[in-house]
C-alpha cells in the first residue's frame, strides 16, 4: 500500500456526471488507506458528493453563473475567496475527471500538481496542456469505468478484475415521503428530444398501481411540475412538492422501483441501489448507461424512441427476477 494523499476531485457537473465518478473515492480508500479526499462540484449537486462518508470535504463552486456575470465585482471575489480556500488546502495531488479546460484551469487554482487524461483520451483537447501529469484512458470505455482507470492509472493501482462499482452514496433521512409502498417515475429531462409520450407514461403509472405501488412523479420546474401532475392524475399517483438534491435522493433510495429518462436523477436512483429503468430517446446508451448495484437496464437510443408494450414487458421481466 502507497503513502496516503491529500487529494482534491475535481467533477463539477452535470448530476449523471458526478455519479458516476463516485466510486472512485472507494477504489481510492481501497488502495490508499488514511487519504483524504475533498470534492470540487457545482453548487447545484454539491448535495451528491456530501452523501458520502468518505468524502471529508465538498468546495461547491458557481461557476454556470459567474459566467454570466463576470464583470461584477461581487463574481471576483466569490472566485478569489473559492481559490483561497484551494490553496489553504495544500493538496498533494487534483485528480481532474471531468476532462475539459473549464474543469482543468480551476483544478490548477489549487496550486498544486494536476493529473487527468492524455490527449489520446479525453474529448478537450486543450484540457491535457493544463496537466502536470497525463494517463491515456479508453474512449469507448463505459464513464463510470473511465473515471474509475483515470484514479488508478495516477495514484498507482490496479482495479481488481471484474470488480463492480461501489457509489458508496448514502441517502439523508426522508422529509416529504409518500406513505405505502410507491415507485418513482422521472418524465422530465432537460431537452425535450429526451422526452417520453406522456400517455406512456401513465401507463406505467397505472401498471405499477396494479402492483399496489403508488405512483410518484418527480418534477424540478413549474414547466415540469404540471407534466407531473397530469400524469399522475392519469394514473392516481402522486406529486411531491418542490424537493433539492438530497431531498430527492431520500424519495428515490425508499422506492421500489424507479423508471425515468436519461437525466441525472434517473442515474442517481440506481447508484443509490435501487431497480433502475433508463429511457433513451435522444442518444444510445452505451457509455453512459443506467449502472448501479441492483437490477437495472436501458432501452432506447438515437432515433429508437422505445415503444410502450417494450417498456412494459422490460420492466416486468426486470421485476421478475
Amino acid at each position: 500500500m502507497a503513502d496516503p494523499l491529500h487529494l482534491l476531485i475535481v467533477k463539477t457537473s452535470s448530476m449523471g456526471d458526478v455519479v458516476h465518478a463516485m466510486p472512485v473515492v472507494a477504489d481510492i480508500h481501497a488502495h490508499r488507506p488514511g487519504s483524504r479526499i475533498d470534492w470540487l462540484v457545482e453548487a447545484p449537486f454539491a448535495a451528491i458528493p456530501q452523501m458520502h462518508p468518505g468524502v471529508a470535504e465538498v468546495l461547491p463552486m458557481a461557476w454556470r453563473k459567474w459566467r454570466r456575470q463576470l464583470f461584477q465585482r461581487a463574481t471576483w471575489q466569490a472566485m478569489g475567496a473559492l481559490r483561497q480556500r484551494l490553496r489553504d488546502a495544500r493538496y498533494d495531488l487534483v485528480l481532474d475527471l471531468q476532462g475539459l479546460t473549464k474543469s482543468a484551469l480551476w483544478a490548477r487554482q489549487a496550486g498544486a500538481p494536476v493529473a487527468g487524461y492524455d490527449r489520446h483520451s479525453g474529448r478537450d483537447p486543450w484540457a491535457p496542456v493544463l496537466y502536470a501529469r497525463r494517463a491515456q484512458v479508453g474512449l469507448d470505455l463505459q464513464a463510470v469505468l473511465r473515471c474509475r482507470l483515470l484514479a488508478a492509472a495516477h495514484l498507482g493501482y490496479t482495479l481488481p478484475e471484474g470488480a463492480p462499482p461501489d457509489f458508496g452514496l448514502r441517502a439523508p433521512a426522508p422529509g416529504w415521503q409518500p406513505k405505502g409502498a410507491y415507485a418513482v417515475l422521472i418524465p422530465n429531462a432537460s431537452r425535450a428530444e429526451k422526452l417520453w409520450p406522456e400517455r406512456h407514461w401513465i401507463a406505467v403509472g397505472r401498471h405499477l398501481a396494479e402492483r399496489g405501488w403508488m405512483p410518484v412523479v418527480l418534477w424540478g420546474s413549474e414547466a415540469e411540475q404540471t407534466l407531473a401532475e397530469r400524469i399522475a392524475a392519469g394514473c392516481d399517483g402522486d406529486v411531491p412538492p418542490f424537493l433539492r438534491v438530497g431531498e430527492m435522493a431520500a424519495v428515490l433510495a425508499g422506492a421500489r422501483t424507479v423508471v425515468g429518462l436519461d437525466t441525472g436523477f434517473t442515474h442517481l436512483a440506481a447508484a443509490l441501489g435501487r431497480p433502475t429503468l433508463g429511457i433513451y430517446c435522444d442518444h444510445d446508451p452505451g457509455l453512459a448507461g443506467i449502472t448501479g448495484p441492483a437490477r437495472v437496464v436501458s432501452i432506447g437510443g438515437k432515433g429508437q424512441v422505445p415503444g410502450r408494450p417494450e417498456v412494459l414487458g422490460l420492466l416486468d421481466r426486470q421485476l421478475a427476477v
